[in-house]
């Protein structure tokens, strides 16, 4: 399984829901708490394409979007795929 990267803030409901669907796949997750530390917000800005909003998720490098869109990805048969990809 590959790593996934989840950018957070505290008390935001879609990153709960992020990373319980993630932690119920059993994924590693490395969460990043940058609600309210403007260095990693602009990290997480930038590591996204301009994403400011929370959650950010990447799989590994691979910028998937937020909740709504791993949640698309879920629905669609794809992210168990992109999970495990070598």
């Amino acid at each position: 399984m590959k790593t996934v990267t989840i950018y957070t803030r505290a008390f935001c409901p879609y990153c709960m829901r992020a990373m319980s669907l993630l932690k119920n796949k059993n994924i590693k997750l490395n969460q990043i708490n940058a609600g309210m530390n403007a260095e990693l917000r602009r990290e997480m800005i930038q590591r996204s394409g301009g994403g400011a909003t929370y959650p950010q998720i990447f799989i590994e490098d691979i910028h998937i979007g937020g909740c709504d869109e791993m949640l698309a990805l879920e629905r669609a048969g794809k992210l168990d795929p992109m999970l495990t990809a070598a």
